[in-house]
This record gives structure tokens, sequence and C-alpha cells, in this order.
């Protein structure tokens, strides 16, 4: 085998490497544009914090901050289960918690009292309760504001209480 012919096999190696680059990189970027189960729980904070570290959100005509790391996201859910909210136009959800987002939960909740914890579902604020005591039992409740879809995308990467895991 001469030069030429090893530059060539390394061109023709190279080449194909490439195109596994680029079919992996499509591949791995369709798979993170799934709509996955984006449900996080943001506590309530001042305007004179970081402005990239907060978002505003209006609440009864007054515009509260948040912040954007959340507190509780999916990733903490062991389980949940939906209900029809009272408004009868969405539905609500009853979350359990992992151990570790559990304590994480109840020193939230104990240090934050009087703040709104609000959640996010699917990109937009659907809910927020006002924390008057420690939430010590590993569960968080969604009250209302989510749809029959998203509560399908929910299913296909979290069980419902009782049932096996995912």
């Amino acid at each position: 085998m001469d030069l030429y012919d090893l530059i060539s096999r390394m061109k023709n190696s190279m080449r194909w490497l490439t195109v596994f680059l680029i079919a992996f990189t499509a591949l791995a970027w369709a798979g993170g544009d799934k709509k996955l189960a984006q449900v996080s729980f943001h506590i309530e904070t001042e305007a004179s914090d970081n402005p990239k570290m907060i978002f505003p959100y209006e609440i009864l005509g007054k515009e509260r901050y948040f912040r954007r790391m959340p507190e509780i996201s999916s990733k903490d859910f062991v389980a949940f289960s939906p209900f029809p909210s009272d408004d009868q136009t969405s539905y609500g959800m009853i979350i359990q918690l992992k151990d570790v987002a559990g304590q994480r939960l109840t020193a939230v909740t104990t240090s934050n009292q009087d703040k709104l914890l609000v959640c996010q579902a699917f990109g937009r604020v659907v809910d927020a309760v006002m924390i008057d005591r420690p939430v010590n039992d590993r569960v968080i409740i969604v009250w209302k504001g989510l749809t029959l879809d998203e509560i399908r995308e929910l299913d296909k990467v979290t069980p419902r209480i009782g049932e096996k895991k995912k």
C-alpha cells in the first residue's frame, strides 16, 4: 500500500465518521425535542435579586418574582395521580416525591412561610399556592391548570400512584 492509498482510505473513513456524527447529532436533537414531562415548582423571591435568576409573574393584579431555578422538578417525582379541578376546565394532580426532594420541600416550606410557590408545567405557570406551614409528607399538589394532553405526557414518563415504576 502506498501513501496515496493510505490517504484515500483515511479520507473515506473521515467521511463515514462525519456522516455518523451528523446522524447521531440529528437523532440526539430529535430526541431532545420531545415534550417531556416538564413540571417544576419555583419559590417567590425579591425583585431586587439578579434579573437573570428570576422571572416575573402577575398574580391577582400584582407582579411577583420567582426563582428560575426550581425547588422541585419532574426528576424528583415518584408517582402522580391526576384529578379534575374545581374550575371544570383543567386538571390538577397529587405528586409523590423522592425522599431527598421531600426533605428539600420541607426545608423550603419551613423557611419561606407566607411566600408563594408557583407550578410551571410545559412552559407556563399553571398554579400557585401560599406557603402557610411546612410540608413534610413528600406530597405536593397542583390544584388546577393542566390539560388532558399534559396528563398524557406525564403518563409516558411517570407512573400513577400505586403503579410500578416506568
